[in-house]
């Protein structure tokens, strides 16, 4: 299960009449544990690395460079000449969505499947120019989705010639930003994949395609389902907060309360600290115990509440809050401090803020609705960072003009087939997903209860009845696919 992840978006609002740094929400940025529990006993994937070219789309010397492209295959179930199932790269390292996309494990002996998890150029291990990769727009500038859509199909075509075994079938899976790759995967290469699986991909996140406060009503709405006192509170403690900032020595007093491991150095960073607990915690909404993003327990947001809710009347929105926020951040009891300002980064995340900056532009905003503080995305702030960064100004309109996006239904229905969109309704992204149907074979799965990819996750034996359905259901459409497939074949 991948995250959109999901990604770390990095985008600029304005709060407090400053434009600062807003991180938003991305499933992809936070620690990860192999999630075994109740699941299955053995994982067991080869390494390999692909010499992968520098650039699919120019010719000039620099574009034959190679770098070696990291995947991971398993053959364990696999009859020769039986389908291919692929997973499409997020913006990590791929052992960490492989550990966490379980469903491919659990339905390939039924199918017979060969399981490819192919990691996306310059993430984890696979970085074209080693520890320099990340050094410049210049070496930078062959980060972007088309390129690694371009790696896939070039690896997925090698791999099969050297397998002998070409005529079978592949069926792509991703979730999150890797979910979106699925989709477009299909769509710009059908004669390599005869299907995709997209699970939780907003790939109508942007433009105007959707209101830019989409996202962060989703979240509150979690929130006033599980108690609207809940979100009454959270709303509240955002202003009882902004007054501890500014106090003479606010930064110091909010050290103490948050229980940093050293002081606090920048403004907003407990805030930011907040905000991404109550974001991450609706993302993970999971009927069962998962450490996708931290260690939770199930339906975590329902936990938080009940956490807000018991507090005697008289206590501080802000330390209500602050005891919901420790259910995220330390839910085994082991962490003794927090650090708000340093976090590492130890799934090789580091290139996302590029693709913001460039290609992946999502604008999020809030509402009068939403429990989080007022902002509003600005282009133009956007664009200073990129440049003050990078040197590059972000091409806010560049993924619907390469992918489409607008008039989705009319498009796909009439140049795309053989695409699963599943969504789980409690999962923020889902507002940027396709939510119908667009015609038989390109169909849209809805769950009310469905956090971040939720299907993708192993199945357990405490699943809920709609999740086991929900799964059922792709598992029908795939056969279909590979029925049809064979029989044309």
């Amino acid at each position: 299960m991948a995250s959109f992840p999901v990604l770390l978006v990095l985008l600029f609002y304005t709060l407090t009449g400053k434009a600062i740094a807003e991180l938003t929400p991305n499933f992809f940025h936070q620690s990860l544990t192999h999630y075994l529990k109740n699941s299955k006993p053995n994982i067991s994937y080869e390494t390999q690395f692909f010499p992968q070219l520098l650039d699919h789309f120019t010719f000039n010397p620099q574009s034959y460079k190679i770098f070696y492209q990291k995947y991971l295959i398993n053959k364990n179930y696999w009859d020769h000449g039986g389908p291919i199932f692929v997973y499409t790269g997020n913006e990590g390292n791929i052992d960490w969505f492989a550990a966490n996309t379980g469903f491919m494990l659990d339905i390939a002996p039924k199918f017979r499947a060969l399981l490819v998890f192919i990691e996306h150029r310059f993430y984890g291990e696979s970085l074209p120019f080693g520890k320099d990769s990340y050094k410049s727009a210049e070496t930078l500038g062959y980060l972007n989705s088309q390129q690694a859509l371009a790696d896939f199909a070039v690896l997925i075509r090698s791999l099969k010639q050297n397998l002998s075994s070409e005529a079978s079938p592949v069926v792509v899976f991703g979730g999150s930003y890797g979910g979106m790759l699925a989709a477009w995967f299909r769509l710009k290469y059908p004669h390599v994949a005869i299907g995709a699986v997209a699970s939780s991909a907003p790939i109508l996140q942007f433009d105007e395609i959707i209101p830019w406060t989409s996202f962060y009503d989703a979240v509150s709405q979690d929130y006033k389902d599980a108690s609207l006192n809940c979100y009454e509170v959270i709303k509240g403690s955002w202003a009882e907060l902004q007054l501890l900032y500014a106090q003479r020595d606010g930064l110091a007093t909010i050290s103490g309360i948050f229980r940093t491991c050293k002081n606090l150095q920048t403004r907003y960073s407990a805030r930011d600290w907040l905000w991404k607990a109550f974001v991450y915690t609706a993302m993970a909404n999971y009927p069962t115990e998962s450490n996708f993003v931290k260690q939770l327990p199930a339906y975590p947001v329902a936990k938080m509440c009940e956490i807000i809710d018991g507090f005697p009347p008289k206590a501080t929105k802000l330390n209500r809050v602050l005891a919901a926020a420790n259910l995220y951040y330390n839910y085994t009891g082991n962490e003794k401090c927090f650090d708000l300002e340093n976090g590492t980064d130890t799934h090789g995340l580091h290139g996302w803020d590029w693709q913001v900056c460039t290609e992946m532009v999502m604008p999020l905003s809030t509402s009068n609705e939403s429990m989080f503080p007022a902002i509003t995305f600005e282009i133009e702030e956007l664009g200073k960072f990129c440049m003050n960064k990078y040197g590059v100004m972000p091409r806010p309109h560049w993924i619907t003009t390469e992918f489409g996006g607008y008039r989705i239904e009319q498009v796909l229905k009439k140049f795309g087939s053989n695409i699963i969109f599943s969504n789980g309704m409690q999962d923020p992204w889902s507002r940027g997903g396709v939510l119908k149907n667009i015609s038989s074979n390109i169909v849209a799965i809805v769950t009310e209860k469905g956090a971040h990819h939720v299907d993708f996750r192993f199945a357990k034996k405490d699943d809920p009845d709609w999740l086991v359905e929900q799964r059922g259901q792709e598992v029908e459409i795939i056969q279909r696919w590979i029925n049809d497939y064979y029989a044309d074949f």
